[in-house]
């Protein structure tokens, strides 16, 4: 089970990743975000591990993620889905993932196949955003992680557009 809790007051929305026991396990560096539509993930030394990169020519929000320099996965929204977003995790080879859920309760399934990898739950009763990530054995966390946060920007993304046209 992973946390992913975003620091209060941070510039550029930087979240950590807890393991269980609360222990650091990422750090995600959102700086660069504003600058370059780019996340970088680092492990608990600083050291870059993975990172997220919206894709500008699509229509619908396109993320890549790479872990170790190479291609992850694509994470895709689906369109015209009402009431539930879904996402494709479209990883190189068969084995893509499929990232639903609810938009109002916030919390997703992450399949492969039709069977549950993950799950994730953001909270909404803590002053930050929070997301509790629980993974299935032999499945990459860093993928799952990057999804999540794909997730994450995709709605922050939507709710800005929302926003400015109201």
């Amino acid at each position: 089970m992973f946390v992913i809790r975003e620091k209060f007051f941070s510039i550029g929305g930087d979240f950590d990743v807890l393991d269980e026991h609360g222990t650091k396990v990422f750090h995600v560096d959102g700086k660069v975000l504003s600058v370059r539509d780019k996340v970088v993930i680092e492990d608990a030394s600083g050291q870059e591990v993975a990172t997220l990169h919206r894709h500008l020519v699509s229509l619908r929000p396109t993320y890549e993620i790479r872990i170790g320099g190479e291609k992850a996965a694509e994470v895709r929204k689906k369109l015209f889905t009402p009431f539930r977003e879904k996402f494709t995790i479209d990883v190189p080879g068969p084995d893509d993932l499929e990232m639903k859920g609810n938009l109002l309760d916030h919390e997703y399934v992450i399949e492969r196949g039709g069977e549950e990898v993950a799950a994730v739950s953001k909270r909404w009763l803590t002053i930050r955003d929070t997301y509790a990530v629980q993974i299935t054995a032999g499945v990459k966390p860093l993928l799952i992680i990057g999804a999540v946060l794909a997730l994450d920007l995709a709605l922050e993304r939507d709710k800005e557009k929302k926003e400015s046209s109201d």
